[in-house]
């Protein structure tokens, strides 16, 4: 009972934990789409909110090392679960649209969120300047190595099958590349130059372990598979949710699922900010996205290998637009390592048009 006090108390999204049940219900019994739409993504935000805080609580307990393996696979595990299901049922589009938008969500909305509340009343926010630069310069290159096969099939006249077939063993080699980039990148961050990334904070040293290692365990399970199960609901349902409601799949792909995907990052970068501590927000944001960009990505492209589907990193020359420029953004914003309340509020904005331009934008396949 305690550990399950402390869990539904770690967060106010699990005031939404009823609609697991209601949204695993209308996936059984075949509820209108855009009904099952609904229910599994009020689902999943507390489902997400409830992974980010056991995760954390297993990582206070094993130590420096093996939490940061932890968070780092964990730390995305819905973007991780939901592509795996969207990639098996073939809705290729949206698992790129949504690393897309998870990327966009991370660069934008949720960093501008932090430094505008971490800002607010303030003349500007420091944090690490060492930190920052090293990030956001390994999200630049990462970022660019993303977005090669789509300047390929852009750049190349007569877009022929023989076309997509070497963008696609493409998008494989280079998957394969990023994801050694990743092990590389872990080894910097918690072996080679660990103290660059090391937590001078000392009343972070005393933090309280509010769970177990085996309670933290159970949460953390628990809340994976009813992510699993609420995502493919979410996934089956999407065609009805998008007649229904006269949106795009890029929309659902880069503005919708990713909302869910980073809620719990939200809530942690929030309240870190709002408690002054800047550096810790900012490293779970470029942190995260570095993930999706080395981690997430190629490894649903190896796993479109794996099961027979075309998964490729080619997005639509306006994702891929717009994707880099918010890469570029980001850099140009934390390289200094000082900020403002102004700064995080276009940050906002910029977020705010391109969800609009994504509404109205038509689907390519159409």
């Amino acid at each position: 009972m305690g550990v399950l006090k402390t869990a539904l108390g770690c967060s106010y999204m699990n005031f939404l934990l009823p609609f697991v049940f209601l949204g695993i219900v209308s996936g059984i019994q075949g509820w209108d789409e855009s009904v099952v739409f609904l229910l599994n993504f009020l689902a999943i935000l507390p489902l997400a909110s409830l992974l980010s805080f056991a995760t954390e609580e297993l990582a206070k307990s094993v130590g420096q090392t093996i939490g940061g393996l932890i968070n780092a696979t964990f730390g995305n595990a819905v973007e991780m679960i939901v592509g795996v299901t969207a990639v098996t049922q073939g809705e290729i589009h949206i698992v790129q649209s949504s690393m897309v938008g998870s990327i966009l969500s991370g660069n934008l909305l949720i960093l501008g969120c932090c430094l505008f509340c971490g800002g607010y009343a303030k003349e500007a926010v420091t944090f690490n300047v060492d930190v920052s630069g090293i990030l956001s310069s390994l999200m630049v290159v990462a970022s660019a190595s993303l977005i090669i096969p789509s300047v390929l099939f852009s750049t190349t006249p007569g877009k022929s099958s023989a076309v997509e077939d070497s963008v696609l063993s493409l998008s494989r080699a280079a998957s394969g590349v990023l994801l050694i980039f990743y092990l590389v990148y872990l080894y910097f961050q918690f072996k080679s130059h660990s103290d660059l990334f090391a937590d001078d904070d000392p009343e972070g040293e005393d933090e309280e372990l509010q769970l177990g290692p085996w309670s933290a365990s159970i949460v953390l399970v628990l809340a994976t598979l009813g992510v699993t199960v609420c995502s493919d609901h979410l996934v089956d349902s999407v065609g009805g949710f998008v007649e229904a409601w006269n949106v795009s799949r890029a929309f659902v792909g880069l503005i919708v699922v990713p909302i869910v995907g980073n809620a719990g990052e939200f809530n942690t970068t929030l309240n870190a900010a709002m408690k002054g501590n800047m550096d810790l927000a900012i490293g779970v944001v470029v942190g995260s996205t570095l993930q999706i960009a080395l981690l997430v990505s190629p490894f649903l492209v190896i796993c479109g290998l794996i099961i027979g589907q075309p998964m490729s990193l080619r997005y639509s020359p306006f994702e891929t637009v717009v994707f880099f420029l918010s890469v570029i953004v980001m850099d140009c914003l934390i390289r200094g390592g000082r900020s403002n309340y102004y700064e995080g509020s276009l940050l906002i904005g910029t977020y705010l048009i391109i969800a609009i331009a994504f509404y109205v934008h038509p689907d390519s396949a159409a």
